[in-house]
């Protein structure tokens, strides 16, 4: 197979991109503040803790956390995340997953809970016992319980799980414990993105919102594993702020050069201190799981604590530059490492999004969908399909273009491993949304990195209304490696054709 040199073909393709989206991106940004109609989205933020005894190994114990959409009275679907914290010496595991829930009110604060996980992951104390932890990777959750909601609308409750990996050592029951808090926010059709809600109009849960996407870099303090080289990430970070300056976050890194695929997973709290009106401080502690395999980077069992500072400047309301240092530790490994990056943060709503006529409501879709890479080339040889759980979500800057990140977590193996999985952002263009538009088409370019290091995906896609919130979504395109300096193995270059389909929610934030 010939060597793409994917930094050298598109550079035309890029700057005329650039140029485009200069010219575009001022065009029909606000409209007219006429008649939106606003209406209360409400969901769980739900956490859950368990331990999983294994046959001949030691016990890995599992945090889960996700976030679920309310469909009606008592049914819930959302997305999440599983990895391990203090138990053996897994780094490094970890899963994508996405939930179908249900919970019902048996008295006052009494409920019953029910509902089925699947998704894709893995890992383990090596690359090799890996095989034996997660199996090919794909896995199913299934659990009933109870719960009891207190007066601030946080539940705590137990909950009896199954949970299984396919062709794995996980397969087994046991109890898990679970917190959960009920959220509510005002929200408006996807068509009203762009219009303005005067300043006069109040509005339920409109706390201020950042999108962090971010360029880091590990610097390992006296390593032990066997990897030795400064990791190279990519991160993502959403920001919940609970007043003008205490936040909530959850952030998730990946690695892209040093150690492709190294993975964490951190939820935190952070200050922000406002030096001037453009520029500001950030503070902030987050506490997760992270690694890749214990022999290559010692994370222990996969707790980390990771402090971290930013310094950042707004030039106008929306995007900020930021730089940003921290200290990351594993307390049960060897593990120490600085770290050094780069961001821009998007602010998406609230308190620093408004203009002095009001508040603009900006447009929003999260897809879920199955995704599956066909035609895989693996150092021009054929390798099996592979299939993957993908969750993307597009904010749109304007009525025809968007920034996009795409999340995706294999259920089945690559190379006869678990755990592949795709971390990607880029922009695309698409055509103006109406109510009455059934098919709105779109074209964007993503770069990120998948098990090997830096790729480069351009697809094509379409929606189809279905409802005014839930729409049938499609893509396909081409997945390739960027062999250029020294971004991906040379022993490994990759390329194929992926085709997904699934559902979109659409809505618009104030």
């Amino acid at each position: 197979m010939p060597n793409l040199q994917l930094f050298h073909v598109p550079d035309r393709l890029y700057k005329a991109l650039l140029l485009l989206f200069a010219f575009l991106l001022p065009v029909e940004t606000l409209r007219a503040s006429q008649d939106v109609q606003t209406y209360t989205s409400q969901g769980l933020v739900v956490a859950d803790y368990q331990v999983i005894d294994l046959p001949g190994s030691d016990a890995i114990d599992l945090l889960g956390l996700r976030y679920l959409l309310q469909l009606n009275d008592w049914l819930y679907f959302g997305l999440g995340a599983h990895a391990p914290l203090v138990r053996g010496d897994y780094g490094g595991f970890m899963t994508l997953d996405a939930t179908l829930h249900a919970q019902y009110n048996l008295y006052e604060g009494l409920f019953i809970d029910a509902g089925a996980t699947v998704g894709g992951g893995g890992g383990g104390s090596s690359i090799a016992q890996s095989k034996e932890l997660s199996g090919s990777g794909g896995f199913g959750i299934g659990y009933i319980g109870l719960g009891y909601e207190f007066d601030d609308h946080v539940s705590v409750g137990v909950n009896y799980a199954y949970i299984k990996f396919e062709d794995s050592q996980i397969d087994s029951s046991q109890v898990n414990f679970f917190v959960e808090k009920a959220v509510d926010y005002t929200a408006a059709s996807y068509a009203d993105a762009g219009k303005i809600v005067p300043a006069l109009v109040k509005l339920l849960g409109t706390k201020e919102h950042i999108l962090t996407f971010e360029m880091n870099n590990l610097f390992q303090i006296d390593p032990t594993g066997s990897n030795t080289k400064t990791v190279n990430t990519i991160a993502l970070q959403f920001s919940h702020f609970l007043d003008d300056a205490n936040y909530l976050f959850v952030e998730a890194e990946i690695g892209y050069k040093g150690l492709p695929l190294y993975n964490q997973i951190l939820p935190g709290a952070g200050h922000r201190f406002s030096l001037t009106p453009h520029v500001h401080l950030y503070g902030q502690v987050g506490i997760g799981s992270g690694g890749y395999s214990p022999d290559l980077i010692d994370t222990g069992s996969g707790l980390l604590v990771y402090p971290k500072a930013s310094l950042e400047y707004l030039p106008g309301d929306d995007f900020g530059l930021a730089l940003s240092g921290g200290y990351l530790a594993a307390p049960t490994g060897t593990s120490r490492n600085y770290t050094l990056g780069a961001a821009l943060n998007y602010h998406l709503s609230g308190a620093k999004n408004g203009t002095a006529g009001g508040r603009t409501f900006k447009g929003f879709r999260l897809s879920v969908f199955p995704q599956s890479e066909l035609n895989v080339k693996v150092d021009g040889a054929s390798h099996h399909d592979v299939h993957m759980l993908s969750t993307q979500l597009d904010a749109l800057l304007n009525p025809h273009w968007y920034f996009a990140t795409q999340v995706s977590v294999a259920y089945n193996d690559y190379l006869g491993y678990p755990g592949y999985g795709e971390i990607l952002a880029g922009i695309g263009i698409q055509n103006r949304y109406t109510p009455s538009t059934r098919f709105q088409s779109f074209f964007q370019l993503l770069l990120g990195t998948n098990v090997d290091g830096v790729v480069f995906k351009p697809s094509v896609g379409t929606t189809y209304t279905l409802t005014d919130s839930i729409a049938f979504y499609a893509q396909v395109g081409q997945i390739m490696s960027v062999n250029s300096q020294d971004l991906y193995r040379e022993d490994r270059p990759f390329s194929a054709t992926s085709v997904g389909a699934g559902l979109t929610y659409r809505f618009s934030l104030p």
